[in-house]
């Protein structure tokens, strides 16, 4: 069995051959430019750095184009795919390779039972646009961050990631991400470059574990605080934090005089560090706050 990655209209007729179709629901576009496959490629291989070939786990491998360079040069690859028919494709490519390993379901379900195996060197992904942030939040609130990330994201996406306090595009979910890791935006891939051409432009991010993260097990509490805090970007972080559990802004006031902070302050204002500081003073002694109100996801 083999592919030619590089043509659409070859992929299309082989997916035809195989009773397959492209799922809107599973986000599935190919990329189909050799180039822009080997660049990726190489961003995987710069991030791990030097050691020879290493585990890379990569999710949402498709029909395996970026799968099959990483097996060439030696890693040895755990792949999650959700498309039960993607992964017979994969099975018949790759299941006679030692340095393969397949599983099959949805990753957020999925990748904790791979822990067994050791942390991987490296998370590697062209992650699908509609999941993406809901894939990167649930490995970050782990307490099994693996040494690097490199993900191909919506470029929305990659920006919220990596955003500073006072841009439009700062939200609890660029909290989050900063509070466990350094992110930088490695750079852009065009919509020529796949197929399905997507109506979007993606970026490749590369995420490291920063030294001084909020803790694994303070983590599910910050990200609910977080969400809290920025629940209406015109409302200051008092009223609320008041919506999110009224004793933490009962005492607010003191801790952010403590810290040289104006009261009438919004979160969008404040760097991680600043909110972790906050977090941490309001709810020492009775653990994180009781209440999470309904919140769209980041």
């Amino acid at each position: 069995m083999t592919i030619a990655y590089d043509s659409p209209a070859a992929i299309k007729t082989f997916l035809e051959a195989e009773g397959l179709a492209m799922s809107k629901r599973f986000g599935q576009n190919f990329l189909v430019d050799r180039n822009a496959r080997e660049k990726l490629c190489a961003a995987v291989e710069n991030a791990i750095g030097s050691g020879g070939p290493r585990h890379i786990w990569e999710i949402g491998p498709g029909i395996g184009s970026i799968t099959s360079l990483l097996l060439e040069k030696g890693h040895r690859v755990t792949a999650f795919e959700i498309d039960h028919g993607f992964a017979r494709i994969l099975r018949g490519l790759f299941g006679d390779n030692p340095r393969f390993t397949l599983v099959e379901g949805d990753v957020l379900k999925t990748w904790q039972g791979q822990l067994a195996a050791g942390l991987p060197d490296i998370v590697f992904g062209n992650l699908p646009y509609n999941v993406a942030l809901a894939i990167v939040g649930d490995l970050l609130e782990s307490g099994t961050v693996p040494a690097r990330m490199v993900f191909t994201v919506q470029k929305e996406a990659a920006q919220r990631i990596v955003s500073s306090p006072g841009t439009k595009d700062y939200s609890s979910f660029s909290v989050l991400c900063l509070s466990v890791c350094k992110g930088k935006i490695l750079y852009d891939i065009g919509a020529s470059a796949f197929w399905p051409r997507p109506r979007v432009t993606s970026s490749v991010i590369s995420l490291a574990p920063r030294p001084d993260p909020v803790a694994a097990s303070d983590r599910a509490g910050f990200s609910r605080f977080v969400r809290g805090a920025f629940a209406s970007r015109r409302k200051t972080l008092r009223n609320n934090l008041a919506a999110l559990d009224a004793r933490l802004a009962a005492g607010l006031a003191a801790a952010l005089v403590e810290r040289g902070i104006a009261e009438d302050i919004r979160a969008e204002a404040l760097t991680p560090e600043q909110l972790s500081s906050l977090y941490f003073a309001l709810t020492a002694g009775r653990g994180a706050p009781e209440t999470s109100p309904a919140l769209p996801c980041p």
